[in-house]
């Protein structure tokens, strides 16, 4: 195991045009629970996918509102060794950060080439006239003061298209990569998981998961807590 660990610590000193495509494992040290696990939100909850989706969000505003408001939100939540690594690798601009996570804490980590690909939930706007709004404020009330219009988070629901410039911006940086991590993720989730088909061909592809990953091609893959793998990687 020394072994490859070197040689996957030199495989990162000698890139340059790392992509880290991150999802729910990155965030669940940080406290915020997968709810695509066993143990997470879906648990106990008949239908978190309807709860989640444009459809509830207009025809059952107040009811999308409380999952949301309930579920979602961890405003105290901390980024972990990961993100702070690999933010760190953003801001010495050998790296991008492509994920699905919607939690912010790549932002608080101070992240420099950062696609959202799933959107943020402490981005908020109204739906009426389309200003921004505090998100203080939406978990106050779902009401935008100066219309009245029913606020919402800048996220990606169930039966709703993905922003078009997240996708350009990460189909580019897949195609220029030399260096692919996965993390914490299980590449199931499309369009997301369809990205790897845009990768660099002579890119390494890594992967950092507790789950073993069936990818169809090639890679090295390190079963392992990702919190103990990044805490061990210089950057």
């Amino acid at each position: 195991m020394m072994g490859m660990e070197a040689r996957l610590q030199a495989t990162f000193d000698q890139a340059q045009h790392i992509v880290f495509l991150t999802g729910a494992g990155v965030s669940t040290p940080s406290g915020i629970p997968d709810y695509r696990s066993k143990n997470g939100l879906y648990t106990g909850h008949r239908n978190a996918e309807y709860y989640l989706s444009h459809s509830c969000l207009v025809q059952e505003p107040e009811v999308f509102y409380d999952y949301v408001k309930q579920n979602l939100y961890y405003p105290d939540a901390k980024p972990n060794v990961i993100h702070e690594k690999q933010a760190a690798l953003t801001r010495q601009n050998r790296a991008t950060v492509i994920t699905q996570n919607i939690d912010n804490l790549y932002n608080v980590a101070d992240t420099q080439h950062l696609v959202e690909f799933h959107g943020n939930l402490y981005n908020v706007y109204c739906q009426i006239c389309g200003a921004k709004a505090d998100w203080h404020d939406y978990l106050k009330s779902p009401y935008h003061d100066a219309d009245g219009g029913w606020l919402r988070p800048d996220v990606v629901l169930y039966d709703e298209g993905l922003n078009t410039t997240n996708v350009q911006r990460a189909v580019a940086a897949m195609s220029q990569a030399d260096l692919v991590v996965i993390v914490g993720t299980s590449m199931r989730v499309y369009p997301f998981a369809g990205l790897l088909d845009y990768r660099n061909q002579q890119a390494q592809v890594v992967v950092v998961n507790q789950e073993k990953l069936n990818l169809g091609f090639t890679y090295d893959m390190v079963q392992a807590d990702a919190t103990e793998f990044f805490d061990a990687l210089r950057v």
